[in-house]
């Protein structure tokens, strides 16, 4: 018995070894992967952060404290980025009732030709608004986003990248001009990293109810099942958004929003080189910069939080071009066409906003001295072209912003629609104070409450809006500001008068409190 008792041990003891060295084997082996892995990012980070396109900023949500800053005044081609702001636009006339998540968007040849990636949907075909939007997170689809520009720009992508530069610049997007609806190459269209990080703000902030379908990683298309572009949701542990982009110019771009732990950032890397060294700068700035944001102060209300979006959301097959006409009828009786020349061109109103738009001032012709900085958030303290007088009518950039080096074909020569226009008009209404006559209008701080397409309009919208700003408007002046966009002529609505920052930021308030939309500058 004793012999066999050491045969059954010897057994126990050689199979317990081999289990014990197998385990050790995968132990090692998975270590080995892990320390490729994180060697491989490392590697890839280093190289971008080393590539002369580069551009990257990293916000604090909460605080809107800069935690990163490389090249992020830089102008750089927005790529598909650009969709960000026509999801920004689509949210926005959502929220308004202006169109439903089920409005079909009808197809028109010009939106059908554009380039992929796109859903493919033929000229006369339909899709919903819903459709449209899962297109742009998911397959970043340049036919929808044109579609949804022209649905939205009253029949025209060009006057709709109008009105998406002029929210941009309502946004503080100062450095920020559209030309398209889907970001595809155009040599005036440019951004920067600071500017993406703003609208990544905001499009959290104002449309939580919306924002969940950034995190989107799959739809059902008809028969087809359309994957997400952007890696890092689902791979990197709180990454809810937002947007991916690439052209030949611009390089590799990507927006993150992370939010985990009580903590909030968004993330900007430009210009990179790969699909692979983006994504790893990306991943390198959320582990080094994340722990240093804050988990306490700011205003809950910048921080939108949305449920994610499912993992596969199923839509309906795509309307074919020959049922279209007919849904085109029933559409139009139960809803009404969108007019451009109706569209309230000012912002939404969900708790405080950035600070900077109370600091930054806009390129206009006159301009009283600048007004001291009342702000430390170094979201609005980093280098920004200052405002000056001048007595030209052309503002042209400062010689110090680099120019992107993208491949020839694309380089421009000039960036953006930098033309304004002098002139400054007061209303013509017996019930409204007549503004100063001069170029420069009120001097001191001023209350903006929209941008209409006529004069008119804007005198009409200030009328309106004093009738229910009472006593804090009482002295106020109205005027109307001329400016160009994209070679059209818009009117900021403005009351100027104001003494102080306190003054005119009372004012809005009452304004808001009376459901009209308003924000503070100084002029």
């Amino acid at each position: 018995m004793r012999a066999k008792s050491g045969i059954v041990s010897r057994s126990v003891s050689s199979v317990s070894s081999s289990r014990s060295g197998s385990f050790f084997a995968r132990l090692l082996a998975i270590l080995s992967v892990a320390v490729t892995i994180v060697m491989v990012d490392s590697v890839n980070a280093d190289a971008e952060a080393a590539n002369p396109k580069y551009a990257g900023i990293v916000v604090d949500a909460k605080t809107g404290n800069v935690l990163y800053s490389e090249n992020a005044d830089r102008l750089q081609y927005p790529a598909s980025l650009t969709k960000m702001m026509t999801l920004y636009m689509t949210f926005e006339a959502l929220e308004q009732g202006r169109i439903r998540l089920d409005t079909p968007v009808p197809f028109s040849a010009h939106a059908a030709a554009q380039a992929p990636t796109k859903l493919g949907v033929r000229a006369g075909g339909t899709i919903t608004v819903e459709q449209g939007i899962l297109g742009l997170v998911t397959l970043s689809a340049n036919d929808a986003a044109t579609a949804l520009g022209e649905m939205l720009g009253g029949g025209s992508e060009d006057r709709f990248a109008q009105l998406m530069t002029a929210k941009a610049h309502a946004l503080g997007m100062t450095r920020t001009t559209y030309r398209n609806a889907n970001g595809l190459p155009n040599t005036a269209q440019m951004t920067t990293a600071r500017d993406q990080a703003r609208l990544g703000i905001a499009l959290r902030q104002h449309f939580p109810q919306y924002y969940g379908y950034f995190s989107t990683r799959a739809f059902k298309f008809g028969s087809r099942t359309i994957r997400s572009h952007n890696r890092l949701v689902g791979s990197v542990r709180g990454v809810d958004g937002i947007k991916t982009g690439y052209t030949r110019a611009a390089g590799f771009n990507l927006v993150s929003s992370v939010q985990v732990d009580g903590k909030s950032i968004v993330g900007v890397v430009m210009g990179g080189a790969s699909t692979p060294a983006r994504d790893a700068q990306m991943r390198n700035l959320i582990a080094s910069y994340l722990p240093k944001a804050s988990s306490r102060g700011g205003s809950s209300a910048l921080i939108a939080q949305a449920a994610p979006a499912p993992a596969m959301i199923v839509t309906p097959a795509p309307v074919q071009p020959k049922k279209a006409q007919q849904m085109a009828r029933t559409i139009t009786a139960a809803q009404p066409p969108i007019s451009a020349a109706a569209a309230d061109l000012s912002l939404p109103h969900k708790g405080p906003m950035p600070d900077a738009r109370y600091q930054i001032a806009e390129t206009e012709v006159a301009y009283a001295e600048t007004a001291a900085r009342k702000s430390d958030n170094p979201l609005v303290a980093q280098p920004m072209p200052a405002p000056t007088k001048v007595k030209t009518m052309t503002f042209k950039q400062q010689a110090s912003v680099a120019v992107p080096t993208p491949a020839p074909a694309y380089m421009p020569q000039e960036q953006g629609d930098t033309s304004v226009d002098a002139v400054t008009t007061a209303s013509t209404t017996p019930s409204l104070t007549r503004a100063a006559s001069t170029s420069n209008g009120p001097t001191g701080w001023v209350v903006q409450v929209g941008v209409s397409p006529s004069r008119q309009m804007a005198m009409d919208l200030l009328e309106s809006a004093r009738s229910k700003g009472g006593k804090a408007l009482a002295s106020a002046k109205p005027f109307a500001v001329a400016y160009a966009a994209g070679g059209d002529q818009l009117y900021r609505a403005r009351f100027g008068g104001f003494d102080d920052q306190r003054d005119a930021v009372n004012a809005c308030k009452a304004l808001k409190k009376a459901g009209i939309k308003c924000w503070a500058a100084a002029q």
